[in-house]
């Protein structure tokens, strides 16, 4: 018998123009039945539908995040953390502890430091953790994920030396005293030592998701990318056939696949409603923090540097190669680009592959899309690129970014308002673990611009702040447009999967200051509670893991 369910004593923003906000909805299976005033939902369903009181909430459509690192995500709640460690001593312990819990040999990851908290700001060394980890291999990285440290047993293990040559697209910084390596390791350097760590088995990957997903569904995501790889999608396939998706998942693969889907003539995206392969992740450059990010002009704070090349662009034309058979295969392209050279370089490349290809529906995205020259804002627009952005980034990097590069580059970085003007879509998204992954914490950076350390409660650079209505678009209707998904999701309407996040406030009335003690209530997948609150109980046999009617096995 098919569920039917009225969702009153609520306000409803449903991101449709044509009737913005409702009542009261009413859902039929895994679909949205009707949406408007009470009355006339009621008389749309059955004489025993249930009822749920939402208790003044608001109703939103299901928050959708459009760029994370889902299952690494997973792994970082269950691993060492050290993100908001603010000293050398407080990293330093930190490690030493998780040492302390394992048996010899087994490999410390995660971490997700960042030395802009550190006071003095220095970045680690593996001096500070060598004595506590002389049995235990150490890689922790930066939380931006585009540097990392090792400590000398992880260097011994990867053969780094004073005398290792940087690998193209990365950097292995050396002391200036005694020549040996720091142990810091920068972008394609990674994979020296990572190469080494053993892989995580099945049954930990199965644990990781199952981590990111209870997560994710407390902060009414009921979408999200994971900007990962086969192996990931093969986890994610397994919760599938158990019945245990909480959420809908989209993933990217990275580009250098583009020859065996295009072989398989798969379309992307590609799979059920629940699981989409969605298409192929690149990188232009690296990131700000880092130095990484790559600038048409120096870094303010290192004149030496204007950033590197990912490793995916070089030998030189090897990405345009592998767009352009993207573009022919039906593949959508999701690129990584921070600094303005390496958006202008990407923005080059899908002009050529558009003009050769001709005109159609692609839905390219750059991932970023941070630091803008003026002249390349323009082009979002008419070139029809997505510019998948995550704005807690702007909250955290404008507490330091103009000591990097400067205040007239900073004017066109994170650059919102002005894309938005152009006539790109923006999506709204994480990049979780580098940012938060509550999407009500992305969406408060959106609008006031304010940054994480409290200097800036005018918001830095306000100016490019966008309305408090189009942050949230960007979290639901642009997010399922930037997937292919916006005629089954990203609002309110007849027809649409029943998706849908209940908070606990009317922020839409209550505006922007509302937003940090907001908290979601209630989170529905295809008509199926899979997270309620305290006082927010689902309904008796309501169980999450028989998602869609999917049958759990085990």
């Amino acid at each position: 018998m098919t569920t039917e369910k009225i969702l009153t004593n609520s306000r409803i923003w449903t991101a449709d123009p044509g009737r913005p906000w409702a009542e009261a909805l009413a859902i039929r299976g895994d679909r949205i039945l009707a949406v408007g005033r009470e009355a006339d939902v009621r008389g749309r369903v059955g004489p025993n539908p249930e009822i749920l009181d939402l208790r003044g909430g608001l109703v939103l459509p299901g928050f959708i995040d459009s760029h994370t690192h889902f299952l690494e995500g997973g792994f970082s709640l269950l691993n060492l953390q050290l993100r908001d460690a603010r000293s050398r001593e407080e990293f330093a312990e930190r490690v030493a502890a998780k040492a302390r819990s394992l048996d010899k040999g087994r490999w410390i990851t995660n971490g997700d430091w960042d030395e802009t908290l550190f006071t003095p700001v220095e970045l680690p060394r593996r001096e500070w953790i060598d004595p506590a980890t002389p049995d235990n291999p150490v890689f922790i990285n930066r939380f931006d994920g585009h540097m990392g440290l090792a400590n000398s047993l992880a260097l011994r293990l990867a053969g780094i030396t004073r005398e290792t040559p940087c690998p193209e697209g990365g950097e292995i910084p050396m002391d200036e005293g005694t020549g040996e390596p720091t142990g810091i390791l920068k972008d394609a350097a990674i994979a020296l030592v990572t190469g080494r760590i053993p892989e995580r088995s099945f049954p930990e990957k199965l644990e990781a998701a199952e981590a990111a997903l209870g997560q994710a569904v407390r902060f009414g995501l009921t979408s999200v990318t994971d900007m990962a790889d086969a192996s990931a999608f093969e986890v994610y396939q397994e919760l599938l056939r158990r019945g245990r998706l909480t959420c809908r998942l989209s993933v990217y693969i990275p580009i250098d696949d583009v020859e065996l889907l295009s072989r398989l003539r798969i379309k992307t995206p590609f799979g059920p409603d629940l699981l989409k392969l969605a298409g192929l992740k690149g990188f232009v450059d690296g990131s700000l923090g880092s130095r990484t990010a790559l600038f048409f002009e120096p870094y303010a704070d290192d004149p030496a540097a204007t950033g590197i090349l990912s490793r995916q662009m070089v030998p030189e034309g090897i990405m345009e190669r592998r767009l352009a058979e993207a573009d022919r295969a039906g593949l959508q392209a999701a690129i990584h680009a921070i600094g303005d050279k390496a958006n202008s370089l990407l923005l080059d490349i899908f002009e050529r592959v558009f003009k050769e290809g001709g005109p159609r529906d692609r839905r390219w995205r750059i991932e970023h899309a941070q630091h803008l020259r003026p002249s390349d804002i323009a082009r979002f627009g008419r070139l029809g690129v997505i510019a998948s952005v995550q704005p807690s980034h702007a909250a955290d990097d404008g507490r330091w970014a103009e000591r990097r590069i400067g205040a007239e580059r900073c004017r066109t970085t994170y650059a919102f308002r002005s894309l938005s003007e152009a006539g790109a879509t923006l999506a709204l998204g994480s990049d979780w673990t580098v940012g938060p992954l509550d999407p009500l914490t992305g969406i408060f950076a959106a609008v006031t611009r304010r940054t994480i350390d409290g200097r800036n409660p005018g918001g830095w650079h306000p100016e490019q702040a966008i309305s408090l209505e189009d942050a949230v678009r960007g979290y639901t209707l642009n997010g399922a447009y930037a997937g292919f998904a916006d005629k089954e999701r990203g609002s309110i309407e007849p027809g649409k999967l029943a998706d849908l996040v209940v908070l606990d406030r009317d922020i839409m009335t209550l505006g922007p200051d509302s937003l940090p003690e907001a908290r979601c209530s209630m989170t529905i997948v295809g008509g199926r509670i899979v997270f309620a609150a305290d006082g927010m109980r689902p309904p008796p046999g309501e169980d999450a893991r028989e998602m869609l009617g999917v049958e759990g096995r085990s």
